[in-house]
């Protein structure tokens, strides 16, 4: 009697259950919300639009009711602006921007450097007092400011403007870049220190190059302050030292206000600060991200 061999296993097929659908990227909600955001970036943006456009009108187009839309652009009034006496205005903004936002950079960072790392007892008094010079409105003071100038003889000079801007700029400079000193690591700090570094040489060698971007944005910021400051420079300039938005008000005459004309001269004096802007943007966008994120 032999016995039969059982019969091989079959493994059950495997059942293929079907994926569900992958879901749609986005929906109405998001949708809505970027469409939204364009639309009030529009708005904001919307004036700074309207000068340019109205730069590349005649001045009689510039002038009607409503405003024309279509027309044939033309750079007449870019050309009277610069055939003017333009350059001279902008190249004491350049002046007046330039030397206040450097000496600003080199006054605020040792401060912001020292109130960081080493800060006194009542540190958060010390920068109160800082910007609290923020808060003094300014008509309170050009009379003084004024008198004091004439009596040195500093009217109608770009570095009396030189030094009211570094003034006017240092207090924020120095809480914008004690925060980015704060965000620095504090085991970076004190590895340069055990190497033997001194502290002006962990400032300078190890601390900036890390901040970069921080000391970018600071330095930006100073710099749109200084170029549209238009309250000192109206007050204590006539020709010799007289800034971009000086030249600008002259516009404004008793004959009537040329449209065309102060829409260019605007384009022009925004352009430096839009191209450095422009320039340092990633500089920017990491400068002012800094310490938001913890």
């Amino acid at each position: 009697m032999t016995a039969t061999a059982p019969a091989p296993r079959t493994r059950p097929a495997a059942v293929h259950t079907p994926r569900p659908a992958p879901r749609r990227r986005g929906n109405v909600g998001g949708t809505a919300l970027t469409v939204l955001t364009w639309a009030i970036a529009l708005v904001f943006v919307s004036p700074a639009l309207w000068m340019v456009l109205t730069a590349f009108k005649t001045e009689g187009i510039a002038q009607t009711d409503p405003p024309t839309l279509l027309f044939q652009p033309t750079l007449d009034q870019f050309r009277n602006v610069v055939g003017s006496d333009f350059m001279p205005y902008v190249g004491n903004s350049l002046i007046a921007t330039l030397a206040s936002t450097a000496l600003v950079l080199l006054l605020g960072t040792p401060a912001a450097y020292a109130l960081s790392i080493r800060p006194v007892k009542r540190t958060k008094d010390v920068l109160f007092f800082f910007i609290s010079t923020k808060m003094l409105p300014l008509v309170a003071v050009v009379v003084p400011i004024y008198v004091a100038a004439a009596e040195v003889g500093m009217l109608d000079n770009i570095w009396t403007l030189v030094v009211l801007y570094t003034a006017m700029n240092l207090p924020i400079a120095v809480w914008m870049l004690r925060s980015f000193f704060l965000e620095v690591p504090a085991g970076v700090v004190e590895a340069a220190r055990m190497e033997g570094a001194s502290l002006p040489r962990v400032l300078w060698s190890v601390m900036l190059p890390i901040m970069a971007p921080g000391v970018a944005a600071t330095a930006l910021i100073c710099m749109i302050f200084s170029w549209n400051e238009f309250f000192f420079a109206v007050n204590l300039t006539a020709s010799q030292a007289a800034t971009v938005p000086v030249y600008l008000v002259g516009f404004i005459t008793s004959e009537g206000l040329y449209w065309a004309q102060l829409a260019a001269a605007a384009t022009l004096a925004s352009l430096p600060i839009v191209v450095i802007g422009w320039t340092a943007q990633r500089q920017l966008v990491r400068g002012l991200s800094m310490g938001a994120v913890k």
